[in-house]
C-alpha cells in the first residue's frame, strides 16, 4: 500500500544562504540589536520604496507603536475589521483605544471603504486597514475618506510583502508610503522571514525617531552609540518604553530572505494562477481574484466554499487525504477576550466577515510546491466536495 501524500499549508523557504547569515553574525560576537538590523532596515525601506523602515520583535510590536506614534490613547476610537488575526484588535487594546469593526467587502477579505464614513465618531483617531492574506486593500478610497474627515491611517501589511497597488499610473510596493504607517511580519508563515520579526514604514522622520526610541525601552543613546564612542556616555530614560527589539541574528536571515524574494513572489504567482485556473471547474468554489489595480504576493490562497457542503467536514476530508488547509481568517468580535462590555464596537452587520470565516479555506501554496502537488490539492477538493455533496442531497432525501 502507498504512502498518502502530505502536503502542508505552508512552507518557509530557507535554506544554506540564511544558514551562513546566521553563522556570520553569531562569530561576529555581537547578536542583539547592531548593525545587521541598521543594513535590514536600509535594504526593507529601498526595496518597498519608503524614506524610514524601523525593525522591531514583530508586527504586533509595530502596530502597538504605529499607533502609539499617530497618537491613539485611552477611549480614542480606531476603525478596522473583525475579519482578521487578533493582532490588529489587540494593539489598538493596547493604546487604551477602542476597535470599531466594520464589514469587509462582499466576495472579498478586505475592509469596505464604503463603510468607513458610518463608522467615523468625535473620537475617532484612526483607520487600522488590512491587506489581508496579502490581497491589498483600496487604499485611494480609503486615504480619500481618511483625508476629508483628517483621520490618519496605518496598514497592518504583515502578509504583504512585495504586494503591488496601481497609485497614480505607477506600480508601487505597498509600505511605500500611501498611508503614515505600514506594518510588516515576517513570521514563518509569511513571504519573507526572519523565525520572527516585524517592520515599520514611514515617510515621517517623526514617528520613525519614536519607533527607534520606544523600542527599546525608550533609552535616549542606542547601544550602537555608546558602544562606539571613545568616551563613556550614560544613557538616560525619559518615558516608557518596550523591549520590541529585532536581533542582528534575525536581520541576518532577513537580508538574505530578500535576496530571494523576487523569485519567491514570482514562484507563489504562478502557483496562484494554475489553482484558479483548475479551481474552475469545480462548480461553486471561488477563487480569490485580483482587482485591476493590485497585484497579490499570495501570501495565502483563500478559496469560498460551495454552500451545499460544511467547511469542517472539507478540511478533515482533505487532511485525511493528505492535504492541510486552514479555516477562513478568524473574527475578533466572535472570540471571548472581545466578548466583553466596551471591548470593542460594531457599526452596521459583520455579516461578510462571519460568512468568510465559516465558508472559506486556505489550500497549501508554498515555493516548494509542485505543478502536481497543485494538481493533486485540486482533484481532492473537486472529490471531496463530490462526495460531501451527494451525501448532503442523500439526508435530505430521507429527511
Amino acid at each position: 500500500m502507498s504512502a498518502v501524500r502530505q502536503i502542508p499549508v505552508a512552507k518557509p523557504v530557507l535554506g544554506e544562504p540564511e544558514v551562513e547569515a546566521a553563522r556570520r553574525v553569531i562569530l561576529s560576537g555581537w547578536v542583539t540589536q547592531g548593525p545587521e538590523v541598521g543594513q535590514f532596515e536600509k535594504e526593507f525601506a529601498t526595496y518597498v520604496g519608503a524614506p524610514h523602515a524601523c525593525a522591531v520583535s514583530n508586527c504586533t510590536t509595530a502596530l502597538h507603536l504605529a499607533l502609539l506614534a499617530i497618537g491613539v490613547g485611552a477611549g480614542d476610537e480606531v476603525i478596522t475589521v473583525s475579519h482578521s488575526f487578533i493582532a490588529t484588535a489587540n494593539a489598538i487594546r493596547y493604546c487604551g483605544a477602542v476597535p470599531v469593526f466594520v464589514d469587509v467587502e462582499m466576495g472579498g477579505f478586505n475592509i469596505d471603504p464604503d463603510r468607513l464614513v458610518a463608522a467615523i465618531t468625535a473620537r475617532t483617531r484612526a483607520i487600522l486597514c488590512v491587506h489581508q492574506l496579502g490581497m491589498p486593500c483600496d487604499m485611494e478610497r480609503i486615504m480619500k475618506v481618511a483625508r476629508q474627515h483628517g483621520i490618519k491611517v496605518v496598514e497592518d501589511a504583515a502578509c504583504a510583502t512585495g504586494s503591488e497597488i496601481l497609485w497614480d499610473g505607477q506600480w508601487e510596493r505597498i509600505g511605500r508610503p500611501h498611508a503614515d504607517i505600514a506594518c510588516f511580519s515576517f513570521h514563518p508563515r509569511k513571504v519573507v522571514t526572519t523565525g520572527d520579526g516585524g517592520m515599520l514604514c514611514t515617510a515621517n522622520p517623526e514617528y520613525d525617531r519614536q519607533f527607534r526610541l520606544l523600542r527599546q525601552h525608550a533609552m535616549n543613546v542606542p547601544d550602537t552609540v555608546r558602544h562606539g564612542s571613545s568616551k563613556v556616555i550614560f544613557e538616560s530614560y525619559d518615558e516608557i518604553g518596550y523591549n520590541y527589539r529585532m536581533t542582528d541574528v534575525q536581520a541576518a536571515i532577513g537580508r538574505a530572505q530578500l535576496e530571494r524574494l523576487p523569485d519567491i513572489i514570482a514562484a507563489r504567482r504562478r502557483l496562484a494562477a494554475l489553482y484558479t485556473s483548475l479551481l474552475s471547474r469545480i462548480e461553486g468554489v471561488r477563487a480569490p481574484a485580483e482587482p485591476s489595480w493590485a497585484r497579490s504576493n499570495w501570501q495565502s490562497y483563500c478559496i469560498g466554499l460551495p454552500a451545499r457542503v460544511d467547511q469542517l467536514e472539507v478540511m478533515q476530508a482533505l487532511l485525511d487525504g493528505g492535504v492541510s488547509t486552514r479555516r477562513g481568517v478568524m473574527n475578533a468580535h466572535l472570540e471571548r477576550a472581545y466578548a466583553g462590555p466596551g471591548m470593542h464596537r460594531t457599526v452596521g452587520t459583520l455579516t461578510h466577515s462571519e460568512q468568510a470565516q465559516s465558508q472559506s479555506i486556505m489550500l497549501p501554496l508554498f515555493v516548494q510546491m509542485s505543478e502536481d502537488d497543485v494538481h493533486y490539492v485540486v482533484a481532492e477538493l473537486e472529490r471531496v466536495i463530490d462526495h460531501l455533496a451527494v451525501s448532503v442531497g442523500r439526508s435530505a432525501a430521507m429527511g
